[in-house]
This record gives structure tokens, sequence and C-alpha cells, in this order.
């Protein structure tokens, strides 16, 4: 059941009258009839209705009640304990509609450290969504600063940049599983097109020497610091930008050579369905195409300058309003004529 507002004519002016109406379903379709005409009802008053027709006392966001007002001296007044509460919030919130807390749960192991794993894996994902930082930063100023402790029952001082990386080191041989995991959700939340996917590489540096980490590699600097040591990151998208799956690759690893491995990981996720792979001229190699053309997958990649040269005549001579200077239909035509053959 549910109010419905009714609007009369009366001595010039427009009146509201609310009736208590009840839906029920029919063979013909839902139908609905008036329970009681209410008469002229103010904003208490229909929640006190909705309230007892719904056998609740939550009220609804955008319900007005009369304020009740009652005297302070501000002069008294002090604020203790200021934290942010809606980024924390809410990433909670997003937290448990995909599932995460449980899932967590479930593929994280958990002992006798004071915080379970599943919880910290939790503090990393908020953290890094409502304030993006690092995990030292998280550590030193971000957690006591906002109520995410509070929500999940963690003592700020428990919060620690050696607790949190190796919470990240707990959480990396699930990664497989929690792209999975995350690839399913969405796909019930959302209406995502795995249609046509994005792949494009980039790095990250770091200013030390790195020396426990394997694949932190000198190589091609897109920071334009080849001073320092460097990882790749390989990431696909759908067209939309929604993340499907990652990899880290060794920083002195040419991108040509990834594609294999990134094509491999996300048909190993989401399987050989009929898409379309669009990559940069960076990815362009015939061992590359080679691979893409086997079992029927569609691609397309950026033509090297080198081969746009190679084509510009024969383009040029098929279709002489074509000019180069249209780098993207000359792209795409050079592509085609090369799968062609």
């Amino acid at each position: 059941m549910y109010l419905r507002s009714c609007f009369r004519q009366k001595d010039g002016k427009r009146h509201a009258y609310w009736a208590l109406v009840e839906s029920y379903r029919t063979v013909r379709g839902p139908r609905q009839r008036v329970v009681s005409y209410l008469g002229e009802m103010d904003a208490e008053g229909r929640v006190g209705v909705r309230a007892g027709v719904e056998g609740s006392h939550q009220y609804s966001l955008f319900d007005s009640l009369e304020p009740e007002w009652v005297e302070v001296d501000v002069k008294r007044v002090t604020v203790e304990r200021k934290l942010d509460f809606g980024g924390a919030w809410l990433g909670l919130e997003m937290c448990r509609s995909l599932g995460l807390p449980e899932f967590l749960a479930g593929i994280m192991k958990t002992g006798r450290e004071d915080i379970p794993w599943p919880v910290m894996a939790l503090v990393l994902v908020i953290g890094r969504l409502s304030d993006p930082s690092s995990e030292l930063h998280l550590a030193e100023h971000s957690f006591a600063a906002n109520a995410l402790g509070e929500l999940l029952g963690i003592p700020a001082d428990k919060i620690n940049e050696d607790r949190l990386y190796r919470a990240l080191d707990q959480l990396l041989p699930h990664k497989k599983e929690l792209e999975k995991h995350l690839k399913e959700k969405l796909g019930t939340l959302f209406s995502l097109d795995y249609d046509l996917l994005l792949y494009d590489v980039t790095s990250t540096y770091f200013e030390g020497q790195a020396e426990a980490n394997d694949l932190a590699k000198r190589g091609h600097s897109r920071d334009q610091r080849s001073d320092c040591k460097q990882v790749n990151i390989a990431l696909v998208v759908s067209r939309c930008g929604m993340p499907i799956g990652y990899e880290l690759f060794a920083g002195n690893r040419n991108d040509v050579t990834t594609v294999k491995d990134m094509v491999k990981h996300v048909e190993g996720l989401s399987g050989k369905a009929n898409r379309i792979w669009a990559m940069d001229r960076g990815m362009a190699s015939k061992s590359n195409l080679d691979f893409l053309g086997e079992e029927g997958r569609r691609y397309i990649i950026g033509t090297p300058k080198s081969m746009l040269k190679e084509f510009e005549r024969q383009l040029l001579l098929l279709e002489p309003q074509i000019t180069v200077h249209n780098r993207l239909a000359c792209n795409i035509l050079i592509r085609i004529s090369v799968v062609d053959k």
C-alpha cells in the first residue's frame, strides 16, 4: 500500500488530498484500489501513515518534519575527534554491494594476527578509494582522519605501514580469483559490454634501488626518468573504461612482447568470446598479428609509420580522396588490407 495525492479546485485554489491505495494483481495485470480517503494531511501525518502501513518507523530521506528547537550555549560547545565520514561509509557500502567482505573472508587465511587479513584488505581498498595515496600516507594520516576505523571496529593505533604492506602480500596470491569475482559482480550490477576491449601499457618508477623487486628494471621511461628503475603495468578495460584485468611486467620489457600474455590472461577470466581487441601501434608485430588471427580473434591495431609510407601509394591509387593526414582511416584500411592478404 502507498499514499497517492489527489488534487481539486476549490474557491479558486488548488487543494491536495491524500488517499491510501492498495496494489494487487489480477489475470489482466496489476490494479489499484482506494482503501481510504484521508483528506488533507501535513508531512508529519503522511510519515505516520506510511510507518503504520509498512510496520516500521524508518523515515524517508526526503520527508520533511517540523524541527524541534533547543537552545545551545555555543561558548560551551567543543569539537572532539572530528572525522571524515562520507567517503569511508560510501566505500564500505560499495564493497558490501560487491560482496567483497564475504569473498575476502573466504579466500584469505586468518591466524593469530590482531586484525584479520580480510579486514585489512578492506582498509586498503576503501583507503585507496576515498583518499588515493600510498600505504604510508594511509597509515600516518588518512586512516586516523576518517571514520573507517569506527565503521570496521579497528583502533587507529593498530594501523601502520608494516601491517598494510603485509596485507598486500596476503592479498596478491588471490589476484586472479579477485578479478574473476569482480567481473561477475560487475556484470550483475551494471550493463557492461565486453565486445570491445582496449589494451595499453604504462609504467611507474621507483626512487630507490628496489633490489627486492625482481621486476624493477631500467627501460623506456614514460615519465622521463631513465635514471630510475621501473615496472610496466598492462591494463585491459572495456569500452566504457571499466577495468577487466591487469598484469605487472619487468620495467625493461617491450610493449609488443606483452600482447600474448594479456590476451591469454583475459581469455582465462572471461572466455574466448567474440570480441574486438583495440591496441596502439606499439603492439604491432607479425608474431602478434598471427597470434591474434588464430581462433577467429578480431582486432584493430594502429599501423606503424614505416608501414604507412609503404602503403601510402597503394591507398592513394585506390581512393584518391584519402590523404595520409587522416591517420585513423589509413590505419584501419591498411590493417584490413594486411589481414585480407
